[in-house]
């Protein structure tokens, strides 16, 4: 089995890590997204940050493959990314051709949640697990549903897409153009937005959970509202799909049970009592690493490596 590497590339920042045949992460790699800066900029930043991790390897051996995991919609078959509303001078390309054909490599994409959650799967929270739903709360929400041991995609590859679940049919307006969705709840730009709203100072959203987990009260009450939206999240999906082990994941799921905790407590209001007293809801155990080691997995598997 050989070296691949994996890549999360987020609304804000993009993170890389040399991963070995038994899983572990060598070395890292994090620099700035920058997508208003366009495509070909994007890609020669990452190949840079490729060639160098490609420098640190022992003589003789190299890089085989590499997993991108990006923000949704895209195309996993194609590796094209679609119109995001999150990185917009890189929407409708072909990243996963550009890439590959940039370091001469097989490259292999998916959803960002869908990867992160094939990390949580085979060697985090998931593990041992057949069936479970992870969700990912960042600069967006995402969800991947993974159902007795395989990915859902949908019938048109959208399926998962929980960050436009309508929370409140008279909430805030989304980017999406629909009115209260989760993410205008959950995300780390709605938690900026709320606690502007409730405090007057503006700073983002790991600020928040930062100040929250320091006893900020204003920023609690805004991680409590994030946790209420996300337990109503959760009941539906529960219902939906009968999957009873959900994992939170993302920069805004380190606040942990300031926002876990009213999710919880929320859940049984929206769910038959059969059904919620069933579900787990936890953190991630692999934090960011997750979305690294997913998209190293997803590496050798759609490259048949290994």
């Amino acid at each position: 089995m050989s070296v691949v590497v994996g890549i999360d590339l987020g609304g804000s920042k993009i993170a890389l890590g040399l991963v070995d045949a038994e899983n572990r992460i060598l070395s890292r790699r994090r620099i700035d997204t920058k997508s208003a800066a366009g495509l070909d900029n994007v890609i020669t930043r990452i190949a840079e940050q490729v060639d160098s991790l490609r420098r640190e390897l022992p003589a003789g051996q190299g890089i085989t493959a590499l997993g991108v995991g990006a923000p949704g919609p895209v195309d996993h078959i194609t590796g094209d990314l679609l119109t995001l509303v999150n990185l917009p001078g890189i929407s409708n390309s072909p990243f996963r051709r550009v890439l590959s054909q940039r370091l001469g490599l097989p490259v292999a994409l998916d959803h960002d949640a869908k990867v992160a959650a094939l990390g949580e799967f085979y060697f985090g929270a998931g593990k041992k697990r057949e069936s479970m739903v992870y969700i990912v709360i960042g600069t967006g929400v995402g969800a991947a549903i993974i159902y007795e041991g395989r990915l859902i995609y949908g019938e048109s590859n959208t399926a998962g897409e929980s960050g436009h679940m309508t929370i409140d049919p008279h909430g805030p307006v989304c980017h999406c153009g629909s009115r209260g969705c989760l993410e205008t709840y959950a995300s780390g730009p709605a938690l900026a937005r709320h606690y502007a709203a409730a405090s007057g100072e503006k700073i983002d959203g790991a600020q928040v959970s930062k100040r929250a987990l320091a006893g900020d009260r204003a920023a609690r009450q805004v991680l409590n509202e994030a946790g209420w939206a996300l337990g109503i999240a959760v009941a539906s999906l529960a219902m939906t799909l009968n999957i009873e082990l959900f994992i939170i994941g993302g920069s805004v799921a380190r606040a942990g049970d300031l926002l876990l905790k009213p999710a919880r407590a929320t859940l049984p209001g929206y769910a038959f009592q059969a059904v919620a007293a069933r579900v787990r809801v936890q953190a991630s155990q692999l934090g960011e690493d997750g979305a690294v080691l997913g998209a190293a997995w997803l590496a050798r598997a759609r490259g048949k490596l290994g």
